[in-house]
């Protein structure tokens, strides 16, 4: 009906746009009316044509439901089937489990304590200088207390008391061997070491240390005192015999902290300016203690020359410049003459008493200078004590430091200083008292030659 209207509609429209045509010839009229019924019949073969298609999809949606439908039943029976084997596997599972911890029965605890004492034996082994010797032990040790998630076997056993038994073997052993030590610089040489049991590796550097986390062997950052290195290389150098030796029963801890003591050159910077003046006076007065030593022994060889020609006088030492003296005065009486002497006598003092008094001044200063720097490194200590407060004691360690160097600084230099200027002022004194002895000789034959 839809279709025959719209013919309708079409023929109609056809007509109002040629009415005029039309009305003026009949034929056109009926061409029209079979144009309408061939368009009638074409619409109706297109649409059986479309109702055939609509059918025959229908027919294979159909199929495709129904094996849709048949393909979930397959699914829900395996579903079901699995889901039964799921709890018949569970019910195997718990009674193979309960099989199992009947079986083990103290084996799981053993178990436990293979594991405890392989996670003890790693973290000791991987740290000792004995790995040095015999790298990668720890790796099965490892595997066996973390990864290992079932019972150890007799291999696992054995290669377990392997490992301790080498270590407390090895512990007790003095042992030379060859291996790569790597070098401050970042290179490395092959060298012949010394291993004392399980406390220190020794070197042609001194002392070694064995770095865990690279597995190499290096020397300390900074070595310790000369006296343990000097042993520690008579160990190295010896080939058999006793040779005293300064093991580090901590395995490295002590000589870890050893680097961080400080050396003599660093405590004698610790004293700062007032330290640097304490040195240059002790320099200046042991330099004129040696100088003033030298010429007063000069002198004293020169006066003992002269003491054994006194009829000779010379002018190149203090007893032949008053012999001279009492040679050109010899007609003037006693007093004058004496008063000749003496007036010789002080102008060759100077010369020999010269710079005594400085050395003197220099020992009695050293220790006010200390005193100083004690007072100084003490001001800062509690300055820094304001500002940061008692907290972190390194933050004061530099300024405490001052306080104590300093001090010690100027009875160092005191005591040697003090020492020189008693031997230079005795020596002084003996050349002195030389001339105030031969002096008062010659006035006293001078004064007998006038009375006779």
């Amino acid at each position: 009906m839809k279709i025959m209207f719209k013919s309708l509609i079409t023929a109609a429209s056809l007509a109002v746009l040629s009415s005029g045509a039309y009305a003026q010839d009949a034929v056109s009229l009926k061409s029209l009316l079979e144009q309408v019924k061939q368009n009638r019949v074409s619409e109706a073969r297109i649409n059986e044509q479309r109702e055939a298609e609509f059918r025959s999809e229908r027919a294979d949606k159909q199929a495709l439901l129904k094996k849709a439908q048949a393909d979930l039943k397959a699914e829900q029976g395996r579903g079901d089937r699995l889901q039964k084997q799921f709890a018949d596997n569970d019910i195997k599972l718990n009674e193979k489990a309960a099989e199992l911890d009947q079986a083990t029965g103290q084996l799981g605890e053993m178990f436990g304590v293979v594991r405890q004492a392989a996670s003890e034996a790693n973290g000791r082994i991987s740290t000792s200088i004995v790995s040095a010797q015999f790298p990668g032990r720890s790796e099965f040790l490892a595997e066996m207390s973390e990864e290992s998630k079932g019972l150890p076997n007799i291999k696992e056993l054995e290669d377990l008391w392997f490992s301790l038994q080498t270590e407390m073997t090895e512990g007790g052993q003095v042992v030379r061997f060859s291996t790569e030590v790597v070098n401050l610089d970042g290179g490395s040489s092959e060298q012949e070491i010394v291993r004392v049991g399980t406390f220190n590796l020794v070197g042609t550097d001194g002392y070694l240390t064995y770095d865990t986390e690279n597995n190499v062997v290096q020397p300390l950052g900074r070595q310790p005192d000369n006296y343990l290195v000097d042993s520690a290389q008579e160990l190295l150098e010896a080939k058999s015999g006793f040779v005293p030796f300064y093991a580090d029963p901590s395995q490295g801890a002590i000589l870890g902290l050893l680097k961080q003591k400080a050396t003599w050159e660093e405590r004698y910077h610790a004293g700062g300016v007032v330290g640097y003046t304490i040195t240059v006076m002790l320099v200046i007065g042991l330099l004129i203690g040696i100088y003033k030593l030298v010429t007063l022994s000069i002198a004293s060889s020169k006066i003992n020359s002269q003491l054994k020609n006194p009829g000779n006088p010379s002018s190149g030492n203090p007893l032949g410049r008053i012999l001279k003296v009492y040679h050109e005065n010899k007609g003037a009486d006693a007093e004058n003459l004496e008063l000749k002497l003496d007036e010789a006598i002080l102008r060759e003092l100077p010369s020999i008493e010269s710079g005594i008094n400085v050395i003197k001044i220099f020992a009695a200063i050293a220790p006010l200078l200390g005193l100083l720097g004690t007072v100084l490194g003490m001001i800062a200590t509690f300055q820094t004590i304001t500002l940061f407060g008692t907290g972190d004691p390194r933050m004061m360690a530099g300024s405490i430091s001052m306080a104590l160097v300093t001090t010690a600084q100027g009875i160092i230099a005191a005591l040697p200083l003090i020492l020189t200027h008693s031997i230079v002022a005795s020596r002084s004194k003996s050349i002195v008292h030389i001339l105030d002895e031969q002096t008062a000789g010659i006035v006293a034959a001078h004064s007998e030659s006038e009375r006779v």
